[in-house]
């Protein structure tokens, strides 16, 4: 029984194709015609292409039923508009415009036919077959290629049957013209076709890939201010260890749940640090030789002239300001701070080659504002292999602070990176600051 129902299944998907196909044949469903993508002020060019064929189909019909057939008044005139109005059609409504360009062809035939010379062509006229294949092109642009198979073959087979059925005596026969240009026209709307679809699948693709970068880049680089951030989180783990053991030795006759509460502090605050480790190495196993590395220590706003003086050596000319008073801050908040100017001098060389900098660093009450700044550069510049996400790294460092990072070109050409970070309110005040002494501004400027 399975074996049977296979074979009825098999017996039955040719007859199921061919319903399907002309379900698809008699659609009349809205279908404009694409307008072109490239270049942009050629949009419109094949309507504008369209629209002068029909044009030229309504000229062409009504001159050729006139001196060739001798055939005037009215029906001159309605077919000449019909065959016109069918190629209009196609543009929004293929298939309809097509089944109404063959209803054209047929009429022009009957007509036609008591008025054929010996030698003249039937059924089409001598201009005939080529005012209806763009009707064929048009369907074939924007319908499956087995429609567009439908298509050619029933407007060939119409061809061949109306010759042979009801040729008048002595006309001439144009059939293998015109089944050659109807498939001929038909593989070139097949290709044109299957040509857009591929780009604009490529350009998918495109748009997908590099959404796929941008993501891998943002997992990349928290991966990278994870690594970085290990050893702050480490070092003052390891702080409160020290601190919990050596506390008891700090008290004089210290009870046994002080005892107590400072081991339990003591041991999870190893537990934690040795979970710490774990996760992140992890990260560290993947690049072993990124500066990251635990025995590098992590860079601060104290090393912010090194790292000016290796810009200026590289041919850039940078000028630095400090402004407020310049205190330690929390090891997260100068690390992400660094890491900021340092990728905004690197795009400086990379992008603005001969440029004048200015990297100017406020310390305010609450917030630590960063700007870098840079003027048109003097010379182009070289291509860079870079991945292209330095501003998006930036931007994840600042937020991960509840900061905000803004970044943009300047009137004179110049671009600018511009940066508000939070400070943890136990750094607000300076460790040089005595009891008295106010919060007076200090401003210092490098050249």
């Amino acid at each position: 029984m399975p074996r049977l129902e296979a074979v009825n299944e098999q017996s039955d998907s040719p007859v199921t194709a061919l319903r399907g196909l002309a379900r698809e044949l008699v659609s009349l469903e809205r279908d404009p015609l694409p307008r072109m993508s490239r270049p942009r002020w050629l949009a419109w060019l094949p309507h504008v292409a369209v629209g002068y064929a029909a044009v030229l189909s309504c000229a062409l019909t009504a001159e050729q039923l006139g001196d060739h057939y001798d055939i005037t008044g009215g029906p001159v005139a309605a077919l000449a508009v019909l065959t016109g109005v069918s190629i209009v059609l196609g543009l929004f409504r293929p298939l309809a415009g097509w089944w109404l360009g063959l209803i054209a062809a047929a009429l022009v035939a009957w007509t036609i036919h008591g008025h054929v010379g010996q030698g003249q062509s039937w059924p089409w006229t001598p201009a005939g077959a080529f005012t209806f294949a763009p009707l064929i092109l048009l369907v074939a642009l924007r319908v499956p290629p087995r429609v567009t198979v439908g298509v050619v073959g029933i407007s060939i087979v119409y061809s061949g049957l109306t010759e042979a059925s009801f040729s008048p005596p002595g006309s001439q026969t144009v059939f293998a013209g015109v089944a050659l240009l109807f498939g001929f026209v038909g593989l070139l709307g097949y290709a044109l076709r299957a040509t857009r679809l591929a780009r604009g699948k490529l350009v998918e693709q495109e748009s997908l890939t590099e959404e796929e970068r941008a993501r891998r880049t943002l997992l990349e680089e928290r991966s990278r201010i994870a690594r970085e951030l290990h050893d702050v989180v480490a070092h003052h783990m390891s702080v409160i260890s020290i601190q919990a053991q050596v506390a008891p030795h700090l008290v004089e006759n210290p009870s046994e749940e002080l005892k107590e509460n400072l081991a339990g502090i003591r041991e999870n605050a190893l537990e934690a640090l040795t979970e710490l480790r774990r996760v992140l190495g992890v990260l560290r196993s993947e690049n072993p030789d990124d500066p990251a590395n635990p025995h590098h220590p992590q860079p601060t706003l104290a090393e912010l002239d090194g790292l000016v003086d290796n810009v200026r050596g590289a041919g850039l000319e940078v000028t630095t300001e400090i402004a407020g008073i310049r205190r330690p801050l929390t090891p997260g908040v100068e690390l992400t701070a660094y890491r900021i100017v340092q990728e905004a001098l690197s795009n400086c060389l990379r992008h603005a080659p001969g440029s004048r900098v200015e990297v100017g660093i406020a310390y305010g009450p609450r917030e630590l504002h960063l700007c870098v700044a840079n003027s048109a550069p003097t010379r182009p510049a070289p291509p860079s292999p870079g991945a292209g996400h330095g501003l998006l790294g930036m931007r994840e460092r600042a937020g991960m602070l509840g900061g905000e990072l803004a970044a943009g070109p300047r009137p004179d050409g110049g671009y600018e990176v511009s940066a508000v970070l939070p400070i943890d309110p136990q750094g607000t005040t300076s460790p040089a600051a005595g009891p008295g002494s106010g919060p007076s501004p200090e401003t210092k400027k490098d050249t």
